[in-house]
C-alpha cells in the first residue's frame, strides 16, 4: 500500500519540521534538538502553541466520531503527523470497526512509525501512504486502493492548510483543496483546521517568522481564507469556529477559560 518507497527514506534532522515541531507541543519523544528549539521559540512567541496544538487533536477526535456516528465509514486522513494515541483509525473503529482509515504523510519519521498506524481493528481496514500533500494524484490513487471513491469519503486536514502558499505557481493551497474534493463523491465530509491571525495577530505573526526562519513557510489565514475552502460544500453546525468551540466536549469547554486559540475549524458536507 505504501508504494515502492523504502523502508529508509532520508531523514533530515538539520532543521525543523512542523510533524516534529507538533510532536514536541504534544509531549512527544519523536523529535530532534532543532525541532525542540524551534518550538520553545513559538511558544515564547505565542503562548498558546501547546493548548492549540492539543485543541487541534481533540477536535480531530470529535469530527471522526461525529462522522462515525452519522455513518461515514471511509476516512482519508492527510498530513498524519507522527502517531499519538488515540489516532484517527482508533476513533473510527470505535465507533464502527468496519471502518477503512488511509493515511498519508511525508515525514520519513511517520513513515518509519507506519507499522504503528496499521494496528486497527479485525472488521475495517487501515493503511498508510508515504506522499506529500502536494501530489494530490499518487494520494488518490494509493488511497483508491483501500477506499471506495465512488462512496462518500471523509477527507482531514487537520492543521496542515497553514503550511501551504496561495501563489498559482506554487503550492496554490485553494486549488489543491478543490482537486481533492472533486474526486469526493456526495456525502462526503471536509474537516479542516487552520492557524489564524484574526485573534491573536501579533502572536501569530511571531510565529509564522519563526517558522519561516526554520525553512518552514507558514501561512496563517482569515476567517474568508479559510472558509474559501468550504466552496461548494454545506457547513455542518456550528459552522467555521475557534477550534475548541467546535462541539466540544467538558474538557474543551474548560479549555476555553484559558484563553482563545488562534486556529478556526470546520466540517462540511458536499451535497
Amino acid at each position: 500500500m505504501t508504494g515502492p518507497e523504502p523502508a529508509s527514506a532520508p531523514l533530515d534532522t538539520s532543521r525543523p519540521h512542523p510533524a516534529r515541531v507538533y510532536d514536541w507541543w504534544l509531549g512527544g519523544k519523536d523529535n530532534y534538538p532543532v525541532d525542540e528549539e524551534l518550538a520553545r521559540r513559538i511558544l515564547a512567541a505565542d503562548s498558546t502553541a501547546v493548548r492549540g496544538a492539543r485543541a487541534n487533536r481533540r477536535f480531530m477526535h470529535r469530527a471522526v466520531r461525529t462522522l462515525a456516528e452519522a455513518g461515514i465509514r471511509q476516512f482519508l486522513d492527510i498530513g498524519t503527523g507522527i502517531p499519538t494515541e488515540p489516532n484517527l483509525h482508533q476513533v473510527a473503529q470505535a465507533v464502527a470497526p468496519e471502518s477503512r482509515v488511509v493515511y498519508a504523510d511525508n515525514d520519513p519519521i511517520v513513515l518509519r512509525h507506519a507499522e504503528a498506524l496499521l494496528h486497527g481493528s479485525a472488521e475495517g481496514a487501515t493503511e498508510y501512504v508515504h506522499a506529500d500533500v502536494r501530489d494530490p494524484d499518487r494520494i488518490l490513487r494509493l488511497a483508491g486502493e483501500s477506499l471506495d471513491f465512488d462512496r462518500p469519503v471523509a477527507l482531514s486536514l487537520v492543521a496542515l492548510t497553514h503550511y501551504l502558499g496561495d501563489a498559482a505557481n506554487g503550492d496554490d493551497a485553494h486549488g489543491l483543496l478543490k482537486r481533492y474534493k472533486d474526486v469526493l463523491a456526495p456525502g462526503s465530509h471536509l474537516v479542516l483546521s487552520q492557524v489564524t491571525p484574526d485573534l491573536n495577530p501579533a502572536a501569530v505573526g511571531k510565529a509564522a517568522e519563526l517558522f519561516a526562519r526554520g525553512g518552514t513557510p507558514f501561512h496563517p489565514r482569515s476567517l474568508t481564507e479559510f472558509a474559501r475552502f468550504f466552496d461548494g460544500l454545506e457547513l455542518l453546525g456550528p459552522g467555521i469556529i475557534p477550534v475548541t468551540g467546535w462541539r466540544p466536549d467538558p474538557e474543551d469547554v474548560a479549555a476555553q477559560t484559558e484563553g482563545i486559540v488562534p486556529v478556526y475549524a470546520g466540517v462540511a458536507r458536499k451535497p
